[in-house]
């Protein structure tokens, strides 16, 4: 297999028409598409239906182009990021790794554009966020729910309005942003730096306004970015949890417990947001996009300084912070229910406190003039009344016989 192969393999792929997010490349399996979610075979010819251990390393050699620093990382340590350009079609973000003695790689399609915030229907606080001039914004979520579009649309916001320079360090670079109001360096792990610390350390020396990391992966690179963030510069990063209060904990949780103090006080004052992300299947198909988002305020630096509460969790916070751009993923879930965008069950299955939503549900359906109750065909009793009537007036008699020693009579 040569690299015209791959790239006629790849054209093929595209061609579908399918919308295509992930291209999946496993031994024992045909080439996959990920769509909405699922994966399908995707048709090539000639269709091959398992690929061999031959077949995947050859594909995976040939993206790698001969490229000594990934191919040692690939041995050493089992898997290489890297970015591959297909002519005149666009780009992918290649995760290459190693599983049972075999290659694996996953292929995720890049778009050609960066996206804006309107165009992926984010909630109104990603504007604000493109308002801070300091501290630091996370965008959280498993991988593969839009982080890294997210953080783009934020960055293109920032791009078309102000005169700054953002230097972006990412693994691989994924969205090209032009050169419009804003001064772009985009820097790429490997090729460019050595590692997100040493990168970040590097760009405070750089000059920029506005910091894009792609991941906060140990304590040295968060430790570095609150440095960052305390000497006047906007970070932007992305961690890999699932809700804002486990976003705090896992940072503090890098450090040792005699550093804990501190950090809680660093990163009380230089958080702004927290925007979590989780896909969700969508009514009729495809997939949308629910949110937990969180912005600092008294209370919620409270909590990071201090820990959680009765009545003081960071879920409370963000429940009770709704009217200032804060969401929890329960009110995010309900809000796409009332559009039309999932149904009832997604948003039972999905729901972090399923009887807060189970009841936010009922009174979307009672407003809808529906039925909040599973419980049907019930009648009403007409005899119920005169049976007791009549029961009460034959006591009544009873108790006036003159066989009642008690009568009162």
């Amino acid at each position: 297999m040569q690299k015209r192969d791959v790239d006629y393999i790849l054209n093929r792929i595209l061609e579908t028409g399918a919308e295509v997010s992930d291209i999946n490349i496993t031994v024992g399996k045909p080439f996959q598409v990920e769509t909405s979610g699922i994966l399908v075979p995707a048709p090539v010819h000639p269709a091959i239906e398992a690929l061999t251990p031959f077949q995947t390393e050859a594909f995976a050699l040939n993206l790698l182009e001969g490229d000594r620093r990934l191919l040692r990382r690939l041995l050493t340590e089992g898997s290489c990021d890297l970015s591959y350009q297909l002519p005149g079609k666009g780009r992918f973000r290649v995760n290459i790794f190693s599983q049972k003695g075999c290659y694996s790689i996953v292929m995720r399609l890049l778009p050609d554009e960066v996206p804006a915030i309107e165009d992926l229907g984010l909630p109104r606080a990603f504007h604000q966020m493109t308002e801070c001039r300091n501290g630091i914004i996370l965008i959280t979520g498993a991988t593969g729910t839009g982080k890294t579009t997210s953080l783009a649309a934020i960055l293109d916001e920032i791009n078309q309005r102000d005169a700054v320079h953002i230097v972006t360090l990412e693994d691989p670079v994924e969205f090209v942003h032009p050169q419009r109001k804003a001064t772009f360096n985009q820097r790429e792990l490997g090729t460019d730096f050595e590692s997100f610390a040493s990168g970040l350390r590097a760009a405070l020396r750089q000059a920029p306004k506005v910091i894009l990391v792609g991941e906060m992966r140990d304590r040295e690179t968060i430790e570095i970015g609150l440095t960052a963030a305390e000497t006047g510069h906007l970070v932007l990063s992305t961690l890999h949890t699932v809700d804002a209060g486990q976003t705090i904990y896992r940072i503090l949780g890098m450090f040792d417990q005699d550093e804990e103090h501190q950090i809680k006080i660093r990163l009380a004052e230089t958080l702004r947001w927290v925007a979590c992300q989780r896909l969700l299947p969508k009514a009729g198909g495809g997939r949308v996009a629910a949110f937990e988002i969180m912005r600092t305020n008294l209370r919620v630096r409270d909590a990071i300084l201090n820990g959680e509460s009765e009545g003081k969790t960071f879920y409370e916070i963000i429940e009770a912070g709704h009217p200032f751009g804060m969401m929890t993923f329960d009110q995010s879930i309900v809000e796409l229910f009332e559009k039309g965008l999932i149904t009832e069950e997604t948003a039972m299955s999905y729901a972090s406190r399923k009887s807060v939503v189970g009841r936010a549900l009922d009174t979307i359906r009672a407003g809808k003039g529906e039925s909040t109750s599973p419980i049907t065909d019930l009648e009403l009793d007409l005899e119920y009344g005169n049976r007791e009537r009549g029961k009460k007036l034959y006591e009544a008699l009873l108790w006036k016989s003159p066989a009642n020693p008690a009568d009162p009579d």
